[in-house]
C-alpha cells in the first residue's frame, strides 16, 4: 500500500493504505488483521498504531486504513546504502549522506534485537523484516515497522 505523512488530533502522524492484493484476498485480510493486532502493544523499537479503520471507498481497492506514529523518513536502508545518515536540523529530521560507524551499527542492532524480542514475547513475528523497514527515529532510535 501507500505511506503518507498527516496530522491526526494534532498529532504528526503516518497513515498507510493497505491495498488489496488481487491475486490473494485471503492473504491479503490475513496480513491487514495482523498487522492490528500489534496496535495494542508498546514498546520504543517498535512502532506503534495509534487507529485503524476498514471503512474505505468502495471507489479504491483498499482493505483499510492503519494510523501510526510517525518515527520519521529516515531508514536504516538509507544508512546502510548511502542514501543518507541521520542529522538533526531545524526542520526536524533529514537523512543526511555520512558513514555508519561500528558504535552507532551496535547501538542499532541492539534497538532492533529488543523490538524483536519484545515482539517474540507476545508471539508475533514480523515477516517483513529489512533495513526499509527499521526507522530511526530524530532521538536516533531504531523502530520496527
Amino acid at each position: 500500500g501507500s505511506v503518507y505523512k498527516a496530522t491526526y488530533h494534532g498529532a504528526t502522524v503516518a497513515v498507510k493504505q493497505v491495498k488489496r492484493c488481487s491475486k490473494n484476498h485471503l492473504a491479503s485480510r490475513q496480513s491487514f488483521w495482523a498487522e492490528l493486532n500489534v496496535a495494542r502493544l508498546d514498546h520504543n523499537n517498535v512502532v506503534h498504531i495509534v487507529a485503524a479503520s476498514t471503512c474505505t471507498p468502495t471507489s479504491q481497492d483498499s482493505l483499510g486504513t492503519i494510523i501510526m506514529e510517525y518515527a520519521g523518513n529516515c531508514t536504516l536502508h538509507h544508512v546502510i546504502y548511502g542514501t543518507g545518515y541521520l542529522t538533526g536540523n531545524n526542520d526536524g529530521l533529514k537523512c543526511d549522506h555520512g558513514f555508519l560507524n561500528t558504535a552507532q551499527a551496535v547501538i542499532y542492532s541492539c534497538d532492533i534485537v529488543a523490538g524483536l524480542m519484545f515482539l517474540h514475547s507476545q508471539l508475533i513475528v514480523h515477516l517483513d523484516l529489512k533495513p526499509a523497514n527499521i526507522f530511526i527515529t530524530e532521538h536516533n532510535v531504531c523502530k520496527i515497522g
